[in-house]
C-alpha cells in the first residue's frame, strides 16, 4: 500500500470505521533514522489504534525506527517481509527477506526489544522456487521462536524474477488454504489472512479459519466496504455517505489552510459511492478539479451534487 494507506486516507478511513485497525504505508527504516520524521509517520489521533509497517534489514536501523515510532505514540510496529517491488528488492528487504528467517528473527528481536508495545511481521507464502509448506512452515517456525506472535499472512507466493509488484498482487494464485493449514499448525499464534478478499461474506468465512483478516485494495477502492464490516462485526451503526463528507470537512479545511492541496485528500475519497449509480459523477468531478491550485472544499461539494444528480438522472 505503499503511497496509498497515507494519513489523509487514515483519518478518512477511520471515520468510516471505529474498529479497525490501520496500518501506515510501508516505510523504510533508513528513510525514518535519517529522514523528516513528521513528514513520514505523523499522524492524528483519531486513527488509534494505527500500526506503523517497516521495511528494513539491518536490525538496530530497525530497532531505531521502531523506537521512533513508539515514541510517536502507534499501538503497533510491524515488520514488512511481504512487499515485492523492486525498490525494496534491491534495499535488501521486504519479501525476499522470507528466504532469511533467521536474519528476520534478528531483525525482529532487535525490534521486540526496543519497544514495549506489541511487533508484528506480515508475510507471504513464499518466494520464487520457495513455494512449499515446509518452507513457510520453518519461516514461522524461525521467527516465532524470536517471540513473534501474530503473523499477516498475504495467501500469494511473490515472484520476484519477471513480475511487477502489480502483476504479484494478481498473478500468483491465491492459496488460503494454506494459511489455514498454518493455523491449524500453530494455534498459539495469531494468524491474519490477506490478499484478495472482497466481501462482508468472504470476510466471515477467513475469520473461521483465522484470527483476523486484513483488507488492501478493497479497503481503498471501496472504503465504505470498512462500514459495512464494522457494522456487520461490531453493531456499528452505518453511517451515511454523505455524513462522512461532512465529517471531513474540518479536516479538509485544516489541511488546505496549512498549505496543502485538496488532492492529497480528495484522491482518497474517489471509491466512497463505489457500486452506487452517481459513482462516475463523483469520481469525475473529484479528478477533474481537486488538482487545480484554488480548489476548495466546494470541489467536494460540487462532486456531491453531480453525484445527486447521476443519481436522479438514472431513477428516472
Amino acid at each position: 500500500m505503499m503511497d496509498w494507506t497515507d494519513r489523509h486516507c487514515r483519518y478518512f478511513h477511520r471515520l468510516l470505521s471505529p474498529n479497525a485497525r490501520l496500518y501506515t504505508e510501508m516505510v523504510t527504516s533508513p528513510a525514518l533514522v535519517h529522514g523528516d520524521r513528521e513528514r513520514l509517520i505523523g499522524f492524528d489521533a483519531s486513527e488509534h489504534p494505527v500500526a506503523l509497517q517497516l521495511g528494513g534489514s539491518d536490525p538496530g536501523e530497525l530497532a531505531e525506527a521502531a523506537r521512533i515510532g513508539a515514541q510517536y505514540g502507534y499501538d503497533e510496529i510491524n515488520l514488512n517481509v511481504g512487499c515485492p517491488s523492486d525498490r525494496v528488492q534491491s534495499g535488501r528487504f521486504g519479501a525476499c527477506l522470507m528466504r532469511e528467517p533467521v536474519l528476520v528473527a534478528e531483525c525482529f528481536s532487535a525490534m521486540r526489544a526496543a519497544v514495549s508495545i506489541p511487533v508484528t511481521v506480515k508475510c507471504r507464502l513464499g518466494v520464487d522456487e520457495q513455494d512449499e509448506y515446509a518452507d513457510l512452515q520453518h519461516f514461522v517456525e524461525v521467527v516465532a521462536t524470536a517471540g513473534c506472535a501474530v503473523f499477516v499472512v498475504h495467501a500469494r507466493k511473490a515472484l520476484l524474477k519477471g513480475l511487477s509488484p502489480k502483476e504479484n498482487r494478481d498473478v500468483p494464485p491465491l492459496n488460503y488454504q494454506r494459511v489455514y493449514q498454518l493455523k491449524r499448525h500453530f494455534p498459539q499464534l495469531a494468524i491474519i489472512i490477506n490478499g484478495g478478499i472482497e466481501t462482508v461474506a468472504e470476510v466471515e468465512t477467513h475469520l473461521r479459519q483465522t484470527d483476523g483478516v486484513m483488507l488492501g485494495r478493497t479497503a481503498y477502492h471501496e472504503p465504505y466496504r470498512l462500514a459495512e464490516l464494522d457494522n456487520r462485526l461490531f453493531g456499528t451503526p452505518l453511517p451515511e455517505r454523505e455524513a462522512i463528507i461532512e465529517r471531513m470537512r474540518p479536516y479538509i479545511e485544516s489541511h488546505l489552510a496549512s498549505g496543502g492541496k485538496l488532492q492529497h485528500i480528495s484522491r482518497h475519497m474517489l471509491g466512497l459511492f463505489q457500486g452506487l449509480p452517481g459513482a462516475r459523477a463523483w469520481r469525475r468531478t473529484l479528478s477533474e478539479n481537486a488538482h487545480r491550485p484554488d480548489a476548495g472544499f466546494a470541489v467536494v461539494e460540487q462532486a456531491l451534487r453531480a453525484c445527486r444528480a447521476q443519481l436522479r438522472a438514472e431513477a428516472a
